[in-house]
């Protein structure tokens, strides 16, 4: 079971490792030494659109080191781990709101560090796990999140770099393009009248030609100085607070632009130090309209008519951002070594007109940070968060032109929000292959998330199961994205305790109905979990004949959703025949399938150990509800 793994003594996990890797092992727990990823030589980014990729939520393992021992229980086939948000996080400790560049110190090991003293912080630690990582053939991905917290360092060191509105009470007083001037003005006076002493240059200075490094410790302090600088940063909160000053808060789906403050007596919050905070509105909502108050996104672009009317100006960037958001992300994977990234809110397209025709380099942030990685690191590949929902709703605009446009490799997609076998979900499928073969990026065959590990969402996964984690595997020209802990999730037929969801730990709220009290729960469905081990070591056993092989159907995926049945082969080499039935409820007798010439012997099923199932002249004589066979070529 994974949470036997992450249990285990450190000592018995590096003497494992050192079993398998011998002394290539101890260059690994260097930091200051990068161990080249699996795909460190290769000139283009179409990996990723095959890749099985991992996420995993490092609160619910504790700290960095536990990703190791959690990989450990992972195929081969499964080639990717994507490591959720890794920064000091904001209010409500939102994983997703980070409030500054520096890497979360509550992921630190002390058992690491009993080990090795010389990786005596977080930084060094997740170096070294980002190393054994490569040593094990997996690429590791992070988060390229297009916000922060509404009031992070990286907003209070860069007022330009964010958008900027006045509030009395429920009144926005002033929202135009030129209030950032106005903060610093407010933090500049901070500075100096804190100052210990020193120079310190004139404001225009500070801001536009100090390096930022410079500043952050004359603003905050030094970087370890955790509590230090959460103080200092709590003094600049208050002074822009009792003027009213606030970061615009981020917003999801169209128009996304004009907010209000919302009325509702409810729709505030009073924090520790006795700050009252307002929930905002779309003053005109659509479906998908949300506004996230403790987040603010990256001032990208100037506004028309000085925001009068809430239009921005896409003729006009804001450059110092876009170089700004850029070279942070492109420092990241140099001083870490991360090979993806995984773009946050990648659904997010603006403009009322639709994708442009001729994107510039300012069409989407996400794009522009890929681009600037891959001037030096080619193979660094761009995994978007969006939903591929239907044009207009989430955002502007067709969102597979706007993945197009924004150089996005593969997308989450989302499979993952529908119980398996529904007329639905087989026709969501075989529109997500149609896109696979005929559009720029991939869509994802997605088994979970930590955004879908949530007790709204468990009608999801009360059965059928087995038969996601079969077709994510062996559709070898389809990339697959599993979150931590779907190996062994228990059926929830009614809710679990908040503990036993992995998406209600992407924030600490100790309190209210999203509220934890403890450590993370894993599930204990050791059936599920031992069927899928099977799979696995299945995958061990051929992955390497079959990866990466294009799909040859011998029966389709049905766009109408009523037949729930495919059957595939590979198409330059056959030697495994794959069948899934993604009906969990009915079994399917007498399957006719076009087998490629020669002899096929049944070898695996996922609900039997014991096989049975021979071929009549082509006939698939029968697969029980949610079954998945494969069949060999025989010698």
């Amino acid at each position: 079971m994974p949470e036997d793994a992450v249990n285990l003594p450190i000592e018995e996990i590096l003497g494992y490792l050192e079993s398998l890797y011998g002394p290539d092992l101890y260059n690994a727990f260097e930091p200051d030494y990068h161990t080249p990823g699996p795909i460190s030589g290769f000139s283009n980014t179409h990996w990723l659109r095959s890749a099985n990729t991992a996420g995993i939520n490092v609160r619910t393992i504790r700290h960095f080191w536990n990703i190791i021992p959690y990989a450990l229980t992972l195929p081969h086939a499964f080639n990717a781990i994507h490591i959720l948000p890794v920064w000091e996080p904001g209010v409500v400790a939102s994983l997703y709101g980070p409030s500054s560049w520096n890497i979360n110190p509550e992921f630190f090991s002390p058992s690491l560090y009993n080990c090795f003293p010389h990786l005596d912080t977080v930084e060094k630690q997740l170096k070294v796990v980002i190393n054994l990582l490569h040593l094990m053939g997996k690429s590791v991905g992070m988060d390229v999140v297009p916000h922060t917290d509404r009031y992070s360092e990286m907003a209070l060191a860069n007022p330009i770099c964010f958008e900027w509105l006045q509030r009395d009470e429920l009144q926005i007083v002033q929202n135009g393009d030129s209030l950032y001037e106005d903060a610093e003005g407010i933090i500049y006076n901070y500075v100096k009248n804190t100052s210990k002493g020193g120079t310190l240059p004139d404001q225009e200075t500070f801001f536009y030609k100090l390096p930022e490094y410079d500043r952050l410790n004359l603003l905050f302090g030094e970087k370890h100085d955790y509590s230090g600088r959460l103080q200092r940063r709590k003094e600049l909160v208050k002074l822009l607070y009792e003027q009213g000053y606030e970061t615009v808060p981020a917003t999801m789906g169209p128009p996304y632009r004009g907010i209000e403050v919302d009325p509702d007596p409810e729709a505030k919050i009073t924090d520790e130090d006795g700050l009252v905070w307002r929930d905002y509105r779309i003053t005109h909502p659509q479906t998908f309209s949300r506004v996230f108050g403790p987040l603010a996104r990256y001032r990208l672009y100037w506004s028309k008519d000085d925001n009068q009317n809430w239009e921005l100006d896409f003729d006009r960037p804001n450059t110092i951002a876009w170089d700004y958001v850029k070279r942070h992300y492109r420092e990241i994977k140099e001083e870490f070594g991360f090979d993806f990234m995984r773009g946050d809110m990648s659904h997010v397209q603006m403009r009322p007109d639709g994708v442009p025709a001729h994107p510039d380099d300012f069409y989407d942030v996400l794009g522009a940070v890929k681009m600037e990685v891959c001037k030096t690191h080619p193979s660094f590949g761009y995994f978007a968060e969006s939903f591929l929902a239907p044009p207009g709703e989430m955002a502007y605009g067709d969102e597979c032109d706007h993945l197009e446009a924004s150089l996005a490799d593969s997308t989450l997609g989302d499979l993952q929000s529908e119980p398996v076998g529904t007329q639905k979900f087989v026709s969501d499928f075989a529109q997500y292959r149609n896109w696979l073969e005929t559009r720029k990026f991939a869509p994802n065959f997605t088994l979970i998330t930590a955004d879908k590990d949530d007790p709204r969402f468990d009608k999801f996964y009360i059965d059928g199961n087995e038969i996601r984690f079969f077709m994510a595997l062996f559709l070898t020209d389809m990339p697959s994205y599993m979150g931590m802990g779907f190996e062994c999730r228990d059926p929830h037929p009614t809710p679990a305790p908040n503990e036993h969801y992995s998406k209600l730990y992407v924030f600490h709220m100790p309190d209210g109905p999203k509220g934890t009290r403890g450590p993370f729960v894993w599930g204990k469905n050791r059936n599920l979990n031992h069927k899928l081990y099977r799979q696995k070591i299945l995958a061990e056993e051929i992955f390497e004949l079959i990866k990466d092989q294009p799909v040859q159907w011998l029966v389709p995926p049905d766009a109408s959703g009523i037949q729930k049945t495919i059957v595939w082969t590979q198409a330059e080499l056959p030697s495994y025949v794959f069948a899934a039935n993604m009906d969990t409820k009915s079994g399917c007798a007498n399957l006719a399938a076009d087998f490629p010439p020669g002899a096929w012997e049944p070898v695996f099923s996922t609900e039997e150990e014991t096989l049975g199932n021979d071929l009549y002249a082509g006939i698939i004589p029968w697969l029980k509800p949610g079954e998945g066979l494969v069949w060999k070529k025989a010698d």
